[in-house]
């Protein structure tokens, strides 16, 4: 690597808006941030489809046709 060039890699602390905190390394420095893997919904398991007009229940039945073939063959 070429001396002079890179930017400085330092420790640096995250914090959610949960209160969450974390130590890391960047080039940014302290950080906060508004949802973390702590309460993200995905990681959390309460996230839940919004379901917009209709379309999960449509996609639900158009493959439950598909799934009932294979299982008759």
């Amino acid at each position: 690597m070429k001396a002079g060039i890179h930017p400085t890699y330092e420790p640096a602390t995250i914090s959610c808006a949960c209160g969450m905190k974390f130590e890391t390394r960047t080039t940014v420095g302290d950080m906060k941030v508004d949802i973390c893997s702590s309460c993200h919904p995905f990681f959390t398991g309460t996230q839940k489809i919004v379901d917009a007009e209709g379309r999960v229940e449509r996609f639900k039945k158009k493959y439950a046709k598909t799934a009932q073939a294979k299982a008759k063959v």
